[in-house]
C-alpha cells in the first residue's frame, strides 16, 4: 500500500486584540504596550502556533503587519499577505487594523476583495461603499486539492456608527441620556446594515470568482455576529425558490459556503453510522468564541465550500476535527494570558478522504 503525505489541513481564524508593535499606542495615546508587555504578547501568539500547528491562519485587528510576518516567519509560517494599511494619526496613534493570512504552503496569489459598485448602488448603499476593513483573498496551493482561494475579513462591529459628545456643558443630564440613546438606535442599525452589507457583496464577489476558477473556497474570520441572525445568514444561502430541484442539486451545491462547524457534526453522524450503536461518539456543544458581560457568542468562523463537506460525492476532505481555544478566556492566569486575545481562536482539521 502507497502511503499519502500530507492527508491533513489545519486552518486557523485568529483574532490578534490590537497587535501593535511599541512605541506606538493603539486608539489613543496612553495605550502602549510596554517592552515586557510585547514580549509576552508575542510569546503568547508563537506558544499557541507551536502547539496546535495550524497550516492556514487568518488574522484580524493586525496593526503591525511586517512585525507579524517575522514573528509567525520563526514558527515555519514562510508565505505572508495582507492587502491593508492601518491609519495612522497624530504620528504614533494607530486605528482603523488590517487583517492578514499566513500559511504553510505557498500563496500564489493575493488580491483586495472590491465590491460591486454598481449592485451596492442597487441596494441602495453609497456610490463609493467599501468594506470596513479590506477583504484579503489568498490563493493557497495546498496538498491535494491545488489552489484554493481563502478569503480573511473583520466585518463590521456592533458599535454604534454615531458618536455623542457626552461632555456638552450646554445639555441636561436627560438631554444626554437622550441624544445618546438616539445615537445608539440609529449608529447599532447603521453598523447592521454595514455588517450584513459587507457580507452579501462579499458573497456574490465569491461566487463570481468560483464560476470563473472553480477553485475551493474557504472563508475566515471574526464575523462580528452569529450566523444564526439573519444579518448574516445569507452567507449559509442554499435554497432557491422558483428553481427546479433537478438544476439546484446539480448546480447549487458549487457555490454554497458551510459552516465547518456544522460539516464536522456531519461527519462524526457518518463516522457513527458506519459504527454501531455503542462507539458513536458525543458531539460537545459549541464553545463561544467571545464572551461580553454575562453573555457569550460565536463571532469566529470558518466556513467551507463542497470540497470539505463529507456529504457531497465529489469532496477531497472532511472535516474531522473542530476546536476552540478559549482557556484564556474562561480560566486566564495572569503570567501566561495576560496579554492574549479578548476572542477565542477556532481551528478546524481537514483529513483527506480514503
Amino acid at each position: 500500500m502507497v502511503s499519502v503525505a500530507n492527508t491533513q489541513l489545519k486552518i486557523a481564524t485568529f483574532n490578534l486584540f490590537n497587535y501593535l508593535e511599541p512605541p506606538n499606542a493603539y486608539y489613543d495615546f496612553e495605550r502602549i504596550y510596554s517592552a515586557e508587555q510585547w514580549v509576552k504578547k508575542q510569546k503568547w501568539i508563537a506558544e499557541y502556533l507551536r502547539e496546535y500547528q495550524p497550516d492556514i491562519i487568518g488574522f484580524q485587528e493586525v496593526f503591525s503587519p511586517e512585525s507579524l510576518k517575522e514573528l509567525v516567519a520563526t514558527q515555519g509560517y514562510h508565505y505572508f499577505a495582507f492587502v491593508d494599511q492601518p491609519e495612522v494619526i497624530d504620528d504614533f496613534i494607530y486605528r482603523s487594523p488590517v487583517v492578514a493570512i499566513a500559511s504553510r504552503y505557498p500563496i500564489v496569489d493575493v488580491a483586495a476583495v472590491k465590491a460591486n459598485a454598481k449592485l451596492a448602488q442597487t441596494l441602495g448603499l453609497a456610490d463609493d461603499f467599501c468594506f470596513s476593513r479590506k477583504v484579503v483573498r489568498a490563493t493557497i496551493h495546498a496538498p491535494h486539492i491545488g489552489n484554493c482561494d481563502c478569503y480573511v475579513v473583520h466585518f463590521k462591529s456592533k458599535r454604534s456608527m454615531i458618536e455623542v459628545d457626552e461632555i456638552n456643558n450646554e445639555w441636561s443630564p436627560e438631554k444626554v441620556i437622550i441624544e445618546s440613546l438616539k445615537a445608539s438606535v440609529a449608529g447599532g442599525w447603521g453598523s447592521t446594515i454595514q455588517r450584513g452589507s459587507e457580507a452579501a457583496l462579499l458573497m456574490i464577489e465569491m461566487i463570481e470568482r468560483r464560476e470563473a476558477t472553480n477553485n475551493p473556497m474557504l472563508l475566515m474570520g471574526d464575523f462580528n455576529n452569529t450566523l444564526t441572525d439573519g444579518v448574516l445568514s445569507h452567507l449559509l444561502t442554499n435554497t432557491l425558490r422558483f428553481v427546479s430541484n433537478i438544476d439546484r442539486d446539480a448546480y447549487l451545491a458549487k457555490y454554497c459556503l458551510n459552516d465547518a462547524w456544522n460539516l464536522f457534526e456531519v461527519a462524526l453522524t457518518n463516522e457513527g453510522n458506519e459504527e454501531n450503536e455503542t462507539s458513536r461518539k458525543v458531539i460537545a456543544p459549541r464553545a463561544p468564541t467571545h464572551y461580553f458581560g454575562t453573555t457569550s457568542s460565536v463571532l469566529d468562523y470558518v466556513l467551507l465550500s463542497c470540497e470539505f463537506d463529507a456529504s457531497y460525492h465529489d469532496s477531497l476532505y472532511q472535516v474531522s476535527g473542530y476546536d476552540t481555544y478559549d482557556r484564556h478566556l474562561i480560566n486566564p492566569i495572569f503570567d501566561r494570558d495576560g496579554e492574549s486575545t479578548d476572542h477565542g481562536i477556532v481551528l478546524i482539521t481537514l483529513t483527506l478522504r480514503s
